[in-house]
């Protein structure tokens, strides 16, 4: 097990005329701010509707890590935020019309709502279901349980300046592109890639626009809309341990992590 790397906050704000994420960012009106005009208001969105079929049909965000479910710890960094005025969870209808206790009870600013049949309409009804004073919007997968502080406050700042950013790390493996048949097709420059997670910041009319674009709801990440509809998003450095849930080996290797976490 490697150890989790700080924060190191968004990077690639140079100029580069390379694809992928953004390397240059011009700053975009601000939205709302608090009360005490500390920084724009946040609204989270997290979509939790997945049919979990890479678990054998488990609902892999109810799955319990130390005796705590996925989903909640996805959730807490959230609501230990003061500058959080809601979040929105996007559940499979039935479980959104009767949540388990934990979640229901979970915080006073928590929104339940019926997520789509894609991860693209579960986050545009998160959206849809958030109040008109967010100013910045955090899209965060119900299956990552150990995100941390540090990155949501790099993401929030991003957001804050006009940017759209991402929480993600750079590949150290070398990657390969293949057809529809595995044969390589081409080996690109690794040191120009990242692994995109979550959370994914934007400011609330950036989050807006590039939702009410898109058309065919096959995106398998809220960056790539925003980067369609022509939007600056920068990388904000994670790391491998911002793990997403999805197959039964990673209940483990979370369950690794926050052992390390906690000597």
């Amino acid at each position: 097990m490697t150890d989790e790397p700080e924060t190191t906050g968004p990077r690639g704000a140079d100029v580069d005329g390379g694809g992928g994420a953004e390397r240059t960012a011009t700053p975009s009106p601000k939205g709302p701010e608090d009360a005490a005009g500390e920084g724009p208001t946040v609204g989270v969105v997290v979509p939790a509707a997945g049919a979990g079929r890479r678990m054998g049909g488990v609902q892999k965000t109810f799955l319990e890590l130390r005796g705590v479910p996925v989903l909640l710890r996805a959730l807490r960094p959230f609501f230990a935020r003061r500058d959080v005025v809601a979040v929105v969870v996007a559940l499979a209808p039935p479980d959104a019309a009767e949540p388990p206790d934990w979640l229901a009870g979970a915080d006073p600013r928590l929104r339940l709502v019926a997520g789509g049949d894609t991860r693209t309409d579960s986050v545009r009804a998160g959206l849809a279901a958030l109040p008109a004073s967010v100013g910045v919007v955090l899209i965060h997968d119900g299956a990552r349980p150990l995100v941390t502080g540090a990155v949501i406050d790099e993401c929030v700042a991003a957001a804050g300046r006009g940017w759209g950013a991402v929480a993600g790390f750079p590949a150290v493996d070398t990657m390969k592109e293949t057809d529809d048949h595995g044969r390589i097709v081409r080996t690109p420059d690794r040191s120009r890639l990242w692994h995109a997670q979550t959370p994914q910041a934007f400011p609330r009319w950036m989050a807006d626009e590039a939702y009410a674009r898109d058309s065919e709801g096959l995106a398998t990440d809220d960056a790539s809309l925003v980067e369609g509809a022509g939007h600056p998003v920068v990388m904000v450095e994670a790391g491998p341990w911002n793990l997403k849930v999805t197959r039964p080996e990673d209940v483990d290797f979370a369950d690794l992590i926050l052992d390390r976490r906690n000597r």
